[in-house]
């Protein structure tokens, strides 16, 4: 498996131990190949031997990409979306999602409001109810084959979701709500319902939030998702899909400026971004 970074001097890739440099790398040609990892192993015949990339020169792995969610794929995310729209009376749309063939999927963010790894994630000033969302995110090409995984946080306006379910775009889409990082791995195979989510917050260097689920919870598989997202729907750069969250912080919890976000999925890696 590769891993393939976006960096402020282009692309690196990490293969079998050593990292490479592909400067020219064009990353939307990439998604639109049938078989981008074959692609990209073409590509690092020619590359010349680099070291590890910054964690500050690191941007987010995409270009003209967008990113879409899939929402309620978890129990504890259908429990946490009941309770928060209660009073709303939406509660009896997130169970019946669950529940559903047809999954929930919508917009969340274009290009300009994805941030990367150690880059700033922004909490909404017309919110007093925020939490991270971390997420496998999957990368996919042109023709709807998945490729590839990456790390991702779905920032979220718990109170403006729950009042009503229709402010949902609010709740989820505005600047610098969507962090996708450090990399993309590469790689042809479902990883393992074992995989680990985990989600650490820190606050003046201190945890105030630790929590993990596991693939295994997941209710829809990552191949499913994607076939609905691809649809009657059209992707010519390929795209980022979220698969949900099943570690959501209890209702008395809020994100604050200055906490650190903390989501690791190995083999993947870490995705740390601060609240603005």
């Amino acid at each position: 498996m590769m891993k393939l970074f976006r960096t402020t001097n282009g692309a690196v890739v990490l293969n079998d131990g050593a990292y490479y440099a592909l400067p020219n790398l064009d990353w939307n040609d990439l998604f639109r190949q049938t078989e981008p990892a074959g692609a990209l192993a073409n590509q690092l015949e020619a590359a010349r031997p680099t070291v590890a990339p910054d964690a500050n020169s690191l941007l987010p792995p995409l270009d003209a990409q967008e990113v879409w969610a899939a929402g309620v794929t978890y129990y504890r995310s259908r429990n946490a979306r009941m309770e928060e729209s209660k009073s709303g009376g939406g509660e009896d749309f997130y169970a019946r999602v669950y529940e559903a063939e047809r999954p929930e999927l919508f917009m969340k963010a274009t290009p300009h409001r994805v941030v990367g790894h150690g880059q700033g994630v922004r909490i909404r000033k017309d919110s007093h109810w925020n939490v991270p969302e971390p997420e496998l995110t999957l990368a996919i090409n042109t023709s709807g084959r998945i490729f590839g995984v990456t790390v991702g946080n779905d920032m979220s306006s718990r109170d403006i979701e729950g009042e009503n379910p229709l402010y949902l775009p609010q709740a989820k889409v505005y600047d610098q709500c969507c962090a996708l990082g450090p990399c993309i791995l590469l790689t042809h195979e479902p990883l393992p319902t074992s995989t680990e989510i985990a989600l650490r917050i820190r606050r003046g260097g201190q945890a105030v939030f630790d929590g993990a689920t596991t693939l295994a919870q997941l209710k829809r598989t990552p191949d499913e998702l994607a076939g609905w997202l691809y649809r009657d729907n059209s992707f010519p750069n390929g795209c980022f899909l979220m698969t949900g969250t099943g570690v959501v912080p209890t209702s008395n919890f809020t994100l604050n400026s200055g906490d650190i976000i903390e989501i690791t999925i190995e083999p993947i890696g870490t995705l740390a971004n601060t609240v603005i």
